[in-house]
């Protein structure tokens, strides 16, 4: 296949095996690993998610490697990251060094359409026939830095196999040389119908520290480690102002993961300066967003049964539970790792296992500690989503092709699903710890793969199967020794 031509592009769907996840070959999700690359609402391949999954299930896999060999999936969660990274070098020319365009999205919808399209119809992946249109940018930093991170990481986690991580390297510097391009500087979504009322960009400059960070651990270049240590990417940013929803990890928000992830440089190789101030900021920083999840200093509200309500109560909460669960994991491993005992929140000082237990008990939460006794991830558990908001898992397997609207049957019906979408997690409960198993109410039956990114994340590092601990050293491979220098001697005195 040609650099940069999509399967897609020829307005004919992609076409999975299966019924069990929407349009991927890689049909079976296990033990909480998503399986598939679309969000279950709609069949449209929304590249945005797609890249910042691909670099959260990349994370895990540097930092708990050994957990993934001792549960025997670490062959696995390595087949769905390249499935990942392999699709994406085919979304622009990974053969060039420079590009001017990448294709951000493969099919979709506008809003009131009642056209064959992703979200007005309800079909199997296998069974569409009706042209899914690409939408291509010439400008995205957002979409591109975070494409970058993606390549860059999943490079570290294929080093065993040099031609491949090397290839992956030169994408993820083409991706952040077209990102820091000054003439392409908005955001990938604007103004694009097709685009923006579903997975509209915020901003670009958390991107930039994330896909910077990346880069520097896959390269060792120190060009990107002074860029994501350059003042202006947080203050553009607003990265020290403790904004609530810049503390929350999702794919639209880099700033907790970046942050930690470029504290994890300050506490392993203390590089010192030109870099430390900036560190030493980003450290600060990522305490400050610990005791912020914590209860007792009531920074977010908290349901009464116990969720920590990091969307403001709005729907489909617990991708975001799960992700603040996998941040605080991993820094406890990373200050474990180092000897340090705790953090001080203010004069009050929160040792490592009271901050794992923020995790141990999200987790938990989502997996049926909680009001209802209803584990949010399906197949687990002996009560869990039956109607799964999920067009593949909905419709039974009986030899039939439904039409666009003929599937409306199998959305509407009080039926539980036909196929279980077994390790999937759902969007969860409201704000008062209810749930509605409804298949026809994506924000509590929806499962998305972002979301289902952050469960794996966050299971892998809390999964005591091979111990506790982070892999100190994976990541450092590429960065050149480091001696902390001095700063530079001030100006001689003039009278």
């Amino acid at each position: 296949m040609a650099a940069g031509k999509l399967p897609e592009s020829n307005g004919i769907p992609w076409r999975g095996n299966s019924g069990l996840t929407d349009g991927s070959d890689l049909t079976d999700v296990k033990g909480g690993l998503v399986g598939g690359y679309y969000d279950a609402g709609d069949n449209t391949k929304f590249h945005f998610p797609m890249a910042y999954t691909t670099t959260m299930l990349s994370w895990s896999v540097i930092e708990y490697n050994h957990k993934y060999k001792a549960i025997g999936e670490y062959n696995h969660i390595r087949d769905l990251i390249k499935w990942g990274t392999d699709y994406l070098l085919l979304t622009f020319n990974s053969t060039a060094t420079k590009i001017n365009q990448i294709h951000a999205q493969v099919g979709g919808s506008q809003n009131g359409s009642s056209t064959p399209d992703d979200h007005y119809c309800w079909m199997r992946p296998e069974d569409m026939s009706y042209p899914r249109p690409v939408q291509t940018i010439q400008a995205g930093p957002d979409l591109s830095g975070e494409m970058a991170a993606a390549l860059a990481a999943a490079s570290i986690v294929f080093r065993d196999n040099s031609a491949y991580s090397q290839k992956l390297i030169k994408g993820a510097k083409t991706l952040f040389d077209f990102a820091r391009d000054s003439g392409r500087r908005r955001t990938y979504s604007k103004g694009n119908p097709y685009i923006e009322p579903y997975y509209n960009s915020t901003g670009y400059f958390d991107e930039y520290m994330w896909g910077a960070a990346w880069l520097y651990y896959a390269t060792g270049n120190s060009s990107y480690i002074s860029l994501a240590t350059n003042s202006g990417i947080p203050k553009n940013s607003r990265a020290f102002y403790m904004i609530p929803d810049n503390l929350v990890l999702n794919w639209d928000n880099k700033l907790p993961a970046a942050m930690l992830l470029l504290t994890r440089f300050r506490i392993f190789l203390n590089p010192g300066y030109p870099y430390e101030d900036m560190l030493s900021m980003y450290h600060n920083t990522t305490t400050l967003t610990m005791c912020a999840y914590l209860p007792q200093f009531h920074f977010f509200n908290w349901t009464t049964g116990g969720m920590i309500e990091l969307n403001h109560g709005k729907a489909q909460p617990l991708q975001y539970m799960a992700t603040a669960a996998f941040l605080a994991s991993l820094y406890v491993d990373y200050l474990n790792a180092s000897n340090i005992p705790g953090i001080n929140c203010g004069p009050t000082f929160i040792s490592l296992d009271q901050l794992r237990n923020f995790s141990t008990s999200q987790m938990d939460y989502i997996l049926g500690e909680n009001p209802l006794k209803m584990s949010y991830v399906v197949g687990f558990g002996n009560k869990y989503p039956t109607h799964v908001h999920h067009r593949a898992a909905s419709i039974p397997s009986d030899n039939v092709k439904y039409s666009c609207t003929g599937g409306y049957k199998w959305r509407d019906t009080k039926n539980p699903n036909p196929h279980n979408i077994t390790g999937a997690m759902v969007g969860g409960p409201d704000k008062f710890d209810k749930f509605h198993d409804v298949r026809g109410n994506y924000s509590y039956t929806e499962p998305t793969m972002a979301g289902n990114a952050g469960l794996v994340a966050a299971l892998a590092s809390l999964t005591t199967t091979a111990g506790y601990g982070v892999d100190k050293n994976t990541i450092f491979t590429a960065v050149p020794p480091l001696y902390p220098q001095s700063p530079p001697p001030p100006a001689p005195w003039k009278p």
